[in-house]
Formats: C-alpha cells, structure tokens, sequence
C-alpha cells in the first residue's frame, strides 16, 4: 500500500498532530511538497501532501484562508501539514476552520520536525511500496510460468485471475472465447467479444479499457476490463481479458504483463516452427495429389487426427489481387528487376479465410489442413465438420455485402473465390482437387464468390462465355453476316436467330420474322455461301448459335 497521511500520522519520529479532516486520513500521499507560494495549485499534480509555514499567507484572515483551502481542496491535494513555531506559534483557527469546511486534512508539524524528515518519509514508503509491488511480481511471474507449464493456457488464466483477484479470459482470432478462470466469467467474456474483434483491428501490440462503472456501452458489466492483443504479427491472432472491480495496482500489473508474454509464447509458434509446418503440409497435400495415401499418412503421422482417413472436402481459394501481384512479381523478375513486395499481408482476403477455418476447426476440435499454393490456398477439411460449414458461412456473408452491381467477373481486386469439391477419400484427392479449381473457375466466371461442385451443372453455361478470347472468336464468325447486313441487302444475323430458335422449323422461324418460308430459305443459304459451311453440321450450328449468346447485349 502507498503511504497515507494516517501512516505519516502514526509516524512516530514525526509526531503530527491532526488539526482537521479526522475521517479523511486514509487518503493516498502521492508526494510531499513544501511551497510558500500564495497559490500553489497551478504547479500541483494531485495527491500530495502540501508543507507550508505561511511565510507569504495571511493564516489569519477568514476569507483569504477559505479561498486558500478552496482551491488546494479541488486540486486533489492529499493534505496540508503546518509548521508551528516558526512564522505562528500555533497554528491559526482561520485556517483550521477553513480546512474543516472543506474537508481538508490539516496537520500540525512541531518545530522540532523538519519538513526534510516528512519528504523522507513519504518518499521511503513509496520506494517501500514499488519494492513490495515488484518482489510480488516476480512471484506472480513464477506461479503464472509455473502453473503455465503445468496446465496450459487454462492454468495460466486461473492463476491469473487469483493474483489480480477478478477474472481472465483467452479468446482466439475470430473473437471467440476459448478459455475462462473461474468458469462463471464465460457469459462476462462473451460480451465483450465485439471489443476485441475492434482490438484486432489495430496494429499490435494493442490494448483498451472497457466496462466499469462509468460507462455507458456495457452497463450490465460494472466490471472494469482490460484488453490485451497477443502475438509478434501484425494483425493478433489471439486477445487477453482481465476483468477486476477497481484498477489494477502495480503488483496485479507485472502480473498481467507477465501472463502476456507467456501466453504469447505458448500461443505463437516460432519462425522456423511455422515453416517447418508449412513444409510438412505441403508434402502431405502433394502426396495426396500424386495419388500415395499411405505415404502422406506415413508422414502426417497423428498431425492431423483422422482427417486423412475420413471423408473430407477440397477447398481451392485465390483473389484477384493475389494473382495480379504474383503475375507482376513474375514478369519483373523475368525483366530482371527486384521482385515487388508480395509479403504476405496478413490483413489480406485469403488471411482472413484461414483464420476463419482455423478458428471454426479449433473450436470443433477438428483437423484442418491449410497450404498456401502460389497465389492460391488450397484447405482439406472434414466433409460436415465446422470449418467447411464457416467457409461456405464467410464466403456468404462476403458476397451478401457486395453491392448488386457489383461482380469478381467486373474485375474486384478485393474479393475471394472459392471453390469446394465433392465430397472425397485420401485415394481421390487429385480428383477432389480438380473438382475444386473447376468449380473456382465457374465462380469466377459467374462473378460468384463460391461455388461447389455439385453446383457446377446448376444455372445456365452462358455466363462462362464471359471471356474475351470467346467474344473475340464471336465477332469473327458473324463479322461477314453483319457486313452483309449493314448494306441493306437483308437481315441475315436476326434470320439465324430466328431459325436456330426454332431449331430449324420453316414456317415457325418464317412467322417469327414476318417473311415468306421462300424468302427465309433463301436466306439461309446466302449464310451458308458467305460462311462456306454448311448449316446441316451441328457442331456450326452450335457455334452459330453460342457466338449470337455470347454477343447479345445484356
């Protein structure tokens, strides 16, 4: 505990008497402080204990006095302490009835008592104080490590919560609980899970103060709650809450500290760990492609639980922008420039996806396989388990929040496509993989988010004809139509159409168009002379018939 003045008052090398301010003793002193000024107060910070001798005060005139204490009182000084016997013999009833109207401790110092002998005191029982607080923290420290390496996260949160006296919780990336000491503070930590979604946001290493009893957007929760991002990235991959009824002293502060770095470190995997991961995953997926079950499991070993036995589901994921910027990094460097920054951005569409799935397998207790493949991610997961369900939630939820006009086939850098296959087993992987990129590829050309492959056949085929090289081929192959048609000498193109929609009938296509079946015959052979090939094939058919779809205006 800091010194109070009811501490300096029981000093008993200092023998002050109390004067004023009786109840008010167990106040804070902060600092003591001598001035003679007739107003201290624009050189005072709160909390201290103010020294005078009344050198340059009227002590004995009622109104000066109360204008003295006045302002002293509402600047948060601790106490006043005045010296008798030097400029008064006693000390003056103005002054003393002025500090009892305010509530101002007001203490007599005997002339025998220097004020030097005050200032140390106070200043030894701060330093007392400091050396408590910092002999408690290291204790803190070494039961929080103690019980980390004992009990995991979940003993760390528990001695956590007994040192600070109060609560803690651990949430993940997403913003969900994942821990809590004790167990009834899980419906507290939830609240408070838009709050730390708004910490991540920030770059880390972050913190906020939420709740208590002041403020308004958690008034259901008197608690006062501090936020603490986790992790050495940029964006945290986990939050640290500690909920306690008052500000934590300085003891309960390395506390916290001391459980941030921990949990940082059972949290945050190394560099070269992560790689070495990365490594393995990619071996396991490569294996799978390359049809050798038994060997990815060889190596996988109890890394990934039962998910290479079970049915799962191949997810391909990329976003434009990833593509671009790896076909930039690749045409500067067959330019022989530097490659450009690609680093890997974690606040990027594709980082977000893999939180997104990690966090929902984490929460379900399943395995996930995540390999980041060139501007690609590629992700094996349970068929049915949380983290296929949370992708296809997120991919949703992205295309939802898209504007109507907007479309990925309009060119969004931004955006995520993701294709899903069919459900699989280990020994048709490569065909999972192959349903996946097909049905991205679908997604893409349907200006969808994601698509699965069940989903491939569903809908019409025309929007995949949204490509340049395929209205490029159109134009050619009704160019000569259109040319013909330009000089009046007959309505070719819109013959054609009509005909072909009528798949071939005379007299319907001829009623269509409001011409003779003759005339509508004769037609169709100038388009057989001009093309030079016949309509009786049905592959030109067909192409005559994609190339006016794929050139009709929307």
């Amino acid at each position: 505990m800091p010194p109070t003045l009811a501490s300096l008052v029981h000093h008993s090398a200092l023998k002050l008497t109390v004067r004023a301010g009786e109840d008010r003793l167990d106040v804070p002193v902060r600092w003591a402080h001598v001035s003679e000024l007739a107003d201290p107060v624009p050189y005072m910070e709160g909390g201290e204990l103010l020294l005078i001798t009344a050198l340059k005060l009227d002590a004995e005139d009622p109104e000066a006095m109360q204008r003295y204490v006045k302002r002293l009182a509402g600047a948060g000084v601790a106490g006043l302490g005045f010296a008798v016997g030097v400029n008064y013999d006693d000390v003056p009833e103005a002054l003393v009835a002025a500090a009892r109207q305010e509530g101002l401790p007001l203490l007599e110092v005997p002339r025998r008592t220097p004020f030097l002998a005050i200032s140390k005191a106070v200043s030894a029982a701060i330093a007392a104080d400091q050396y408590r607080a910092v002999t408690a923290g290291f204790a803190a420290q070494r039961e929080l490590t103690r019980r980390t390496l004992a009990d995991g996260p979940e003993g760390l949160l528990a001695a956590l919560a007994a040192q600070v006296d109060g609560w803690a919780a651990l949430y993940d990336a997403s913003g969900a609980v994942v821990a809590t000491a004790p167990e009834w503070a899980g419906r507290r930590a939830a609240r408070l899970t838009a709050d730390v979604q708004r910490l991540r946001e920030r770059p880390a290493p972050a913190s906020s103060v939420v709740g208590g009893a002041g403020n308004t957007e958690h008034p259901e929760n008197a608690d006062r709650v501090e936020l603490h991002s986790l992790g050495t990235s940029r964006r945290p991959r986990s939050a640290l809450a500690v909920g306690t009824a008052a500000a934590l002293g300085t003891a309960e502060r390395y506390a916290v500290h001391s459980a941030i770095a921990l949990l940082t470190l059972t949290t945050e995997r190394s560099r070269s760990l992560h790689e070495a991961g990365l490594r393995i995953d990619a071996a396991v997926l490569r294996m799978l492609l390359a049809g050798e079950p038994d060997h990815a499991r060889t190596v996988a070993g109890d890394l990934y639980g039962g998910l290479l036995d079970a049915p799962f589901r191949m997810i391909v994921a990329e976003s434009p922008a990833a593509r671009n910027r790896a076909a930039a990094a690749a045409a500067q460097t067959a330019a022989g420039d530097a490659a450009p920054e690609t680093g890997g951005d974690p606040l990027d569409t594709l980082g977000a996806l893999v939180e997104v799935v990690e966090s929902a397998a984490a929460r379900a207790g399943e395995a996930v396989l995540v390999v980041p493949d060139g501007e690609r991610l590629v992700v094996l997961a349970t068929d049915g388990g949380a983290a296929v369900a949370a992708c296809v939630e997120h991919a949703s939820a992205l295309e939802a929040a898209r504007p109507a006009s907007e479309s990925l086939a309009g060119g969004d850098e931004e955006s995520l496509v993701v294709g899903l296959s069919a459900p699989s087993g280990p020994i048709a992987a490569s065909a999972a993989y192959k349903q996946a990129q097909q049905a991205l590829s679908v997604a893409r050309r349907r200006g969808r988010v994601c698509v699965e492959h069940e989903h491939v056949a569903a809908g019409s085929v025309l929007p995949l004809l949204a490509d340049d090289a395929v209205r490029a081929f159109a134009d050619g192959l009704l160019r000569a139509l259109r040319d013909h048609d330009a000089t009046g000498r007959g309505d070719l193109v819109a013959s054609v159409r009509a005909w072909l929609s009528r798949h071939g009938q005379w007299d319907a296509a001829a009623a269509d168009l409001g011409v003779h079946r003759h005339t509508l015959r004769y037609r169709m052979r100038r388009v057989e002379e001009i093309l030079g090939r016949s309509l009786d094939d049905p592959d030109v058919r067909m192409e005559l018939w994609l190339a006016l779809k794929a050139t009709a205006p929307d």
